[in-house]
């Protein structure tokens, strides 16, 4: 059966007044408390953020899904459409940013957001999803997995700055 709060949250695309409230999200957890830009409640967000978002939102098959509960915004992803041409011109769907509220875990939200996404994804022409996730965030690879994702490759990085 649904968890009751999982059935009451609703995706929607992302809307440029939703920023602060991604951002919030990306800066809900040990990780992403280190990487994000987050004053004190009244400081007005980083400009970085804006600009990050209008231009992604330039760029077609580039967009954010929120997770919106009781009109609070309570999960995020970014999903970006890949067209390749590699496994036969296959179109993939990258997920990045994976977040739902520290508040709002374990109520199926995250679930709810996930499959929506990969709905998302797959109306976009896509034929597979994928996402990379910090090796120390045991609990998020697990729930992955419980969604049926396979670590099927080792995902490295090289830092440009």
């Amino acid at each position: 059966m649904p968890d009751k709060i999982s059935s009451d949250v609703r995706v929607r695309r992302a809307e440029r007044a939703d920023v602060p409230a991604i951002v919030r999200l990306l800066a809900d957890d040990r990780l992403g408390a280190t990487r994000e830009i987050v004053g004190t409640v009244g400081e007005p967000l980083a400009q970085v953020y804006w600009d990050a978002f209008d231009a992604m939102m330039q760029h077609p098959g580039n967009e954010y899904l929120v997770a919106e509960m009781e009109g609070e915004v309570v999960g995020c992803l970014q999903l970006t459409v890949i067209r390749g041409l590699s496994r036969a011109g296959l179109t993939r769907g990258q997920f990045e940013g994976v977040r739902v509220s520290s508040q709002h875990r374990g109520h199926g939200i995250g679930e709810h957001l996930m499959r929506a996404a990969i709905e998302r994804a797959r109306t976009l022409g896509c034929r597979l999803v994928q996402l990379t996730s910090d090796r120390t965030r045991v609990d998020a690879l697990r729930f992955y997995e419980r969604l049926g994702f396979v670590p099927s490759h080792v995902g490295m990085k090289l830092s440009l700055d």
